[in-house]
């Protein structure tokens, strides 16, 4: 079998984190994140894990290194993968995709989900610092942070795209049906 690479994007709280821990836990995928590496750095200098440190981390290293940098990334880490499947989740912009569509057998997901919706999810699973405590007012704030803007667009380019607005099991069996166009279980 053909190795098949997912790129995954999403708006924050879209459910992105779930389809790459079902592909993991039920297809032996491994995943890889934009954001893991942001994370390692931001850690490295005893920073905080929030989305205010990320965006500048993130708006430093594109502008420095190219905009496709942390793209590049995680096209080099896909490559090397020896997975069947791989999952590269937490894509943004419109050079990410741009360069990961050169990876052979590179589909490309998009998940949307009412923003109320997101923002419970973002509070209930508290993944960076400030998640729990984040308001209503913040979280949409958030959405007009440099790293956030060009997602929704990505949707144009997605050779898929999953509403993500019902339960687990309703996400779950519309990915499972996008895997099955590529390989079988």
């Amino acid at each position: 079998m053909a190795k098949l690479i997912l790129g995954i994007a999403g708006e924050m709280g879209s459910g992105k984190e779930a389809i790459s821990t079902h592909l993991v836990q039920n297809y032996q995928a491994s995943a890889h994140n934009f954001a893991q590496i942001l994370n390692d750095i931001l850690g490295r200098l005893y920073l905080e894990i929030t989305r205010e440190n990320q965006t500048p981390l993130s708006g430093f290293l594109r502008k420095t290194f190219g905009e496709d940098i942390l793209a590049k990334a995680m096209y080099h880490d896909s490559a090397k993968d020896a997975h069947d499947i791989v999952v590269v989740q937490g894509i943004r912009r419109f050079e990410d995709i741009t360069y990961l569509k050169q990876l052979p057998n590179f589909k490309f997901i998009f998940v949307e989900a009412d923003m109320k919706l997101r923002y419970e999810r973002t509070k209930k699973r508290n993944e960076k610092a400030n998640d729990s405590t984040i308001t209503f007012e913040e979280f949409e704030k958030s959405h007009k942070y440099e790293t956030e803007l060009q997602i929704t667009d990505l949707k144009n380019y997605a050779d898929h795209v999953i509403n993500n607005n019902e339960t687990y099991q309703e996400l779950y069996k519309q990915v499972d049906e996008i895997i099955k166009k590529y390989i079988t279980k």
